[in-house]
C-alpha cells in the first residue's frame, strides 16, 4: 500500500508546495494530504482540493507515515521534533523537513528522531513562493538512502524540478543551501546597487534590466523585477515573495557559520546591515529585496518607488 502523506507548516511556501502535492495525490487516487498549521484557517484552499485538516502537528504525525514540514525557523523545528517524539509511537516514520535551517539543528532533529526509531530527511528548497506554487522548485536532499527513494516521486514532477543529493550527513545538505543563500543574497545586493546607480545618473531601470534579462537570463532578471516591480515593498496584506525576516534569519546563519571558520562575507555583512535597517524602517511586510530600498535612502532617494506601496 502507498504511503499516507502529512504536512506542516502553510506559510507562503509550504501553501504552494501543498497544493502540488495534494493535486498528485488525487490524481494519482491516493490517499489524502493531512495537514495542519498554526492557524488551520490558512488551509482552506488546501481542504477544497481535498486535503484533510487536523488540529494540530501530533495529530498529523499519528495519520501519516511521510510528514513533510516547512516551517519559520530552528526554534520551531526544535519544537515540533519534540512533539513528534511525544507521540506513542513515530517507528519507521519519515520526516522531511525542507525549512532553511541551521546544520546543528539538522543534525540534533535526526538524532532524536533515530532515538525513536524514525528517519529524518534534511531537504532545504531553492526557489520563492512564485517557484513552490509552480512546481519547480529545486530540493536538497540528505539523509538516508532507502528513506531518500521512498520520498522521492512525491518531489520529482510535483512540488520540485530536480534534487541535488547530498549523501546521508543531514548537515550537509544545510550547508548547501546556506551557500546558496550567500550567491542569492549577494546577487540582490548588486542588483539593488546597480539600479540606484542607473537611478541616479538618470540612466534608468528598463534598460539595465533588458541588458540582465539578455546576459544572464530569466532567474537574474526575476530577481531585477522583485525590485522594478515594487515587490520589495508589497502592499499591505500581500506576502513577499521572500520574507525579510527569513532572509535576515538565513544571512545570520551564513555569517556565524563562516566566522567559525574564519571566512569573511563582506557582502552579506553588509547586506543583513541593509535587510535589518529596512525592517526597522519599514516593518516586517517585505521581500528579501528590502535592501533596495535602503540603498535608494543611502543614495538621497526616498526608500518607497512609485512602484512600491507607499508609506
Amino acid at each position: 500500500m502507498s504511503p499516507t502523506l502529512g504536512w506542516y507548516g502553510l506559510g507562503s511556501m509550504g501553501l504552494g508546495m501543498a497544493s502540488n502535492l495534494q493535486k498528485h495525490l488525487q490524481s494519482q487516487n491516493l490517499s489524502a494530504l493531512h495537514y495542519s498549521n498554526r492557524t488551520l484557517s490558512r488551509g482552506n484552499s488546501l481542504k477544497e482540493l481535498g486535503a484533510i485538516p487536523e488540529d494540530d502537528f501530533e495529530s498529523v504525525v499519528k495519520k501519516a507515515d511521510i510528514i513533510f514540514t516547512m516551517i519559520s525557523d530552528d526554534a520551531v523545528l526544535d519544537e515540533i521534533i519534540s512533539k513528534a517524539t511525544s507521540v506513542d509511537s513515530v517507528t519507521g516514520k519519515i520526516f522531511v523537513d525542507t525549512s532553511t535551517v541551521h546544520p546543528d539543528t539538522a543534525a540534533s532533529a535526526s538524532a532524536k528522531l533515530a532515538q525513536h526509531g524514525a528517519v529524518f530527511i534534511s531537504s532545504p528548497v531553492f526557489g520563492a513562493s512564485a517557484v513552490a506554487a509552480a512546481g519547480k522548485l529545486i530540493f536538497v536532499m540528505a539523509g538516508p538512502a532507502n528513506a531518500l527513494e521512498i520520498a522521492r516521486p512525491y518531489i520529482i514532477d510535483v512540488m520540485g524540478r530536480s534534487i541535488i543529493s547530498m549523501g546521508e550527513d543531514v548537515r550537509k545538505s544545510s550547508l548547501l543551501k546556506i551557500s546558496g543563500n550567500i550567491i542569492v543574497i549577494s546577487l540582490m545586493q548588486t542588483l539593488s546597487e546597480t539600479h540606484v546607480f542607473a537611478e541616479r545618473t538618470g540612466l534608468g531601470t528598463a534598460q539595465i534590466e533588458q541588458f540582465i534579462s539578455d546576459m544572464f537570463g530569466p532567474v537574474l532578471e526575476s530577481y531585477s523585477k522583485r525590485i522594478t516591480t515594487g515587490a520589495y515593498a508589497p502592499p499591505r496584506g500581500t506576502p513577499p515573495g521572500f520574507a525579510a525576516r527569513l532572509a535576515s534569519k538565513d544571512t545570520g546563519h551564513a555569517l556565524a557559520i563562516a566566522k567559525e571558520h574564519n571566512v569573511r562575507l563582506g557582502s552579506v555583512e553588509m547586506a543583513l546591515g541593509r535587510l535589518e535597517r529596512a525592517r526597522e524602517y519599514a516593518g516586517e511586510e517585505l521581500d528579501s529585496s528590502a535592501m533596495y530600498g535602503i540603498a535608494r535612502m543611502e543614495a538621497g532617494m526616498s526608500f518607497w518607488s512609485e512602484n512600491s506601496r507607499q508609506e
